[in-house]
């Protein structure tokens, strides 16, 4: 009997490391799982002092029969039967160790595989944060690359826009300059318009008109005014018109001198080297240039340009008779130089 309750004794020893153990595992799970292993060896405590208290029983009947043993050899039966008895409930105390046993075993290993479980999914966690956490890493990489590239563009288009701005203000500086000298030009154009329109003012009702267009003076004279019919010979009327021209031209050395000659669509048939209305035109055009020559002396020739559209510029249809005197006409195109001006702006 004594080396049962030996045997009682390991088994005390064996719950409480398993016990001891059940502790020391719960440090590795959750608070809630610590808590559910914490229930169950609560459990199992009490049922261990079930055990215990039935062992002390075991032993303090023992105890008894022992004495009884000591002192009463004729009351074997009876001790036999209480160890009898003392041994189906040892057995069934073994027996519900094993069970015990058997389930903190399976509690233990549903545990770990729970814990390994986790610690798996735990770790795919980790390597997901992880590669997460490198792709956020390269992106902020990139970002801040992407910054500097576009510090580096706005850098730049700051450079531009300021390049720009002066070059806009320099560009207004010299359009409010060119503008000066522009209308000063106009004034000068003008003056000159005015100029000769005074010095042909006795040739107005002769066929004679001036007007300013196009940054020019037209100076229009009706053949009437200066040649006979199908001729380049400029009439006595038609001399003294461009010798008054003539003298206002020769004041003013910045103006550029067109004389174009033009015709009605009347067929022009000459015997000589004027065939046409193109030479009729030509011819007319150099006569009045070499008029203005002759009478302005202050003139430069290089200044000096004639030309002829014989009946292809008309100013009306060549409908009637009245138009036709009307294309019938020399045109003197004054043109102020531009050129220094036009340097000056670019």
């Amino acid at each position: 009997m004594c080396v049962k309750l030996q045997n009682f004794g390991d088994m005390k020893l064996k719950i409480t490391l398993i016990a001891v153990a059940t502790v020391a595992m719960a440090s590795c799970v959750s608070l809630s799982e610590m808590e559910s292993l914490q229930a169950k060896y609560d459990q199992t405590s009490k049922q261990y002092a079930l055990v215990k208290q039935e062992l002390s029983e075991l032993k303090e009947e023992n105890t008894a029969l022992t004495r009884q043993n000591q002192n009463m050899q004729a009351d074997m039966g009876d001790i036999m039967l209480k160890k009898q008895q003392a041994d189906a409930l040892g057995d069934s105390l073994r027996t519900r160790l094993e069970q015990l046993q058997q389930h903190y075993d399976t509690t233990m290993e549903n545990y770990t595989q729970e814990v390994a479980g986790k610690n798996r999914d735990l770790r795919r966690a980790q390597n997901l944060l992880t590669a997460r956490t490198k792709e956020l890493n390269q992106k902020a990489d990139e970002l801040s690359q992407k910054e500097g590239q576009l510090k580096s563009q706005q850098e730049e288009f700051e450079r531009q826009r300021n390049d720009l701005v002066a070059r806009q203000e320099e560009l207004e500086r010299q359009e409010a300059a060119t503008k000066a000298r522009l209308d000063a030009k106009e004034k000068e154009l003008e003056a000159v318009r005015s100029a000769v329109t005074q010095a042909l003012v006795g040739f107005a009702d002769k066929g004679l008109n001036v007007e300013t267009k196009e940054g020019k003076v037209y100076v229009s004279m009706e053949n009437k005014l200066l040649f006979p019919s199908a001729s380049w010979t400029v009439s006595k009327e038609g001399v003294n018109a461009i010798r008054e021209l003539a003298k206002v031209l020769e004041n003013d050395t910045t103006l550029n001198i067109m004389v174009e000659g033009h015709t009605d669509n009347d067929a022009y048939h000459g015997s000589t080297a004027v065939k046409d209305n193109w030479d009729l035109s030509v011819m007319r055009a150099t006569a009045i240039v070499k008029l203005l020559l002759q009478n302005g002396k202050g003139i430069n020739p290089a200044r000096v340009e004639a030309c002829g559209h014989g009946e292809f510029a008309p100013k009306v249809p060549n409908n009637s008779a009245a138009n036709k005197a009307i294309n019938r006409r020399t045109e003197i195109i004054l043109t102020p130089n531009l050129s220094k001006l036009l340097q000056e702006v670019q």
